[in-house]
């Protein structure tokens, strides 16, 4: 022991107190944002704050939800587990009603030690996980289990805020927002002030903060200054853009809801129209990303970016536009099922690497256990993603799956995504297939399902998709 140099003695010490020390996260949510970012080769999009952050880890351009829609998107990827499995198909549907022993994502680290802090829109509107938080929990008011414990409360959520000083458009389904000032009386801008107050105030203990911003959720909402970064009358429309909700030629009739559920409702939308909500919701994407920016600037100020795990992710996509959809229930499409999707670990040293593997969204929260040192969570069913994070090309097979319902109760649509291919299915309303090869037909005009050239292939995705749906049919397909 006499030769043992002394420095390895005190390395040995210090070995456990460096193994003990946690990471935090920040988790970082945005609502109703497509993958128009400028880290994915938007065009348009002004989003510097996030392209930024982006460079700091690794971005992944196949990420897909596993539902369309607020509520059922997040309960998947917040329990980490199918919407089969969480049962929420709905935005009024609180996954712990049916499963009590489900642990969310933010209790697993709750319950591991962590300060977990909610602050916006992490679960939904009146169906917050209460009891995953240490800081920020609301009563939920949709659901049948009551809180069981009082937690300390933050104001509603930003997307049940009513700003009261706008220029709106003559009817709530047309409608654009131009906010007073810089926002400061808006949701997303207090959610990033409670957000910079919480890390002062907690930067000397490992927390997990989930930090929801709203838009660019409709009505698309910003400060005139946003709006101003365009000009309205040179925003190209889609390729495929069409005045109302319409069923590409060669498409089973399933595949689009022949009603928007959010912009544009029962009428056409003109050209010009749709060149100002595109610009509307460029506007709010960019204010999203400066309230982002703030967070991520306080973050630095406090010197917690080397032991924070920043993650950010778009909770489903959105088409705007495309084959006259303006929203993003029941889209199946690639504007509605893929989101923005980027870890940054600084841990690693693949920063500002791209995967191009399909990934689910409900990896994440195995993926952050993993990140974090923390035992794993029973029954989850995504994967851990770090290895990704240190070989963003290693290959991985393994395919991503995004479900819709009409009724509440059983699949209407299931959709696969694989490395070379998009194949959906539709039952009830509209029955049939599609199939797509994104890379050559990244505008989805063609259905490749009837070319007898890829008969083996449908074969196969087809496969995959009934042994997924297993279970979650309508009645009437059950057997075919």
């Amino acid at each position: 022991m006499r030769r043992i140099p002394v420095f390895l003695i005190a390395v040995a010490l210090l070995l456990p107190a460096f193994a003990a020390e946690k990471m935090n996260v920040l988790l970082i949510i945005s609502d109703d944002m497509r993958a128009e970012l400028g880290c994915y080769a938007s065009q348009l999009a002004k989003t510097p704050n996030l392209d930024r952050l982006a460079t700091t880890g690794v971005k992944f351009d196949r990420a897909y939800c596993q539902y369309p829609l607020c509520n059922a998107s997040r309960a998947s990827m917040l329990t980490g587990r199918h919407p089969g499995t969480t049962g929420v198909y709905g935005n009024r549907t609180w996954f712990g009603d049916a499963h009590p022993d489900f642990v969310s994502l933010p209790k697993h680290f709750k319950n591991n030690g962590y300060t977990s802090i909610r602050i916006g829109k992490i679960f939904h509107g009146g169906i917050d996980d209460t009891d995953a938080w240490s800081l920020g929990g609301q009563p939920r008011t949709l659901a049948g289990v009551a809180a069981k414990s009082a937690v300390k409360t933050a104001p509603a959520d930003p997307d049940e805020e009513k700003e009261v000083s706008v220029e709106v458009r003559d009817r709530k389904s047309d409608q654009w927002i131009v906010l007073k000032g810089k926002g400061e009386a808006h949701g997303d801008y207090k959610s990033a002030d409670r957000a910079i107050q919480y890390l002062r105030e907690h930067k000397d203990e490992p927390f997990f903060m989930g930090c929801g911003f709203v838009k660019p959720h409709s009505p698309p909402e910003a400060p005139q200054s946003f709006y101003d970064q365009w000009d309205v009358a040179k925003i190209p429309l889609p390729v495929d853009f069409a005045p109302r909700p319409t069923v590409p030629e060669g498409f089973p009739a399933g595949s689009i809801r022949p009603k928007n559920a959010d912009l544009f409702i029962d009428r056409d939308a003109s050209p010009d129209e749709a060149r100002q909500m595109i610009r509307a919701y460029l506007a709010a994407s960019s204010f999203m990303d400066w309230n982002v920016g703030r967070v991520l600037a306080e973050l630095d100020a406090l010197g917690l970016r080397q032991k924070t795990i920043v993650v950010f992710w778009g909770d489903h996509g959105y088409q705007l536009g495309e084959k006259g959809k303006w929203s993003k229930a029941g889209s199946l499409w690639e504007q509605g099922t893929r989101t923005p999707f980027f870890i940054c670990d600084p841990r690693e040293q693949t920063a500002g690497e791209t995967s191009s593997r399909v990934v689910q969204m409900l990896d994440l929260y195995p993926t952050l256990v993993e990140l974090c040192g923390l035992t794993s969570a029973q029954g989850l069913e995504g994967r851990s993603l770090a290895p990704l994070l240190k070989n963003p090309a290693l290959e991985w097979d393994h395919p991503a799956y995004t479900v819709w319902s009409e009724d509440g109760k059983n699949f209407s649509g299931v959709m696969v995504r694989t490395e070379q291919w998009r194949y959906a299915e539709f039952y009830g309303r509209g029955p049939g297939a599609m199939l797509l090869e994104p890379a050559k037909d990244p505008n989805e005009l063609t259905n490749r399902v009837a070319d007898p050239k890829h008969a083996d292939v449908v074969a196969r995705l087809s496969s995959l998709v009934k042994d997924y749906a297993k279970g979650h049919l309508p009645p009437s397909t059950q057997g075919k």
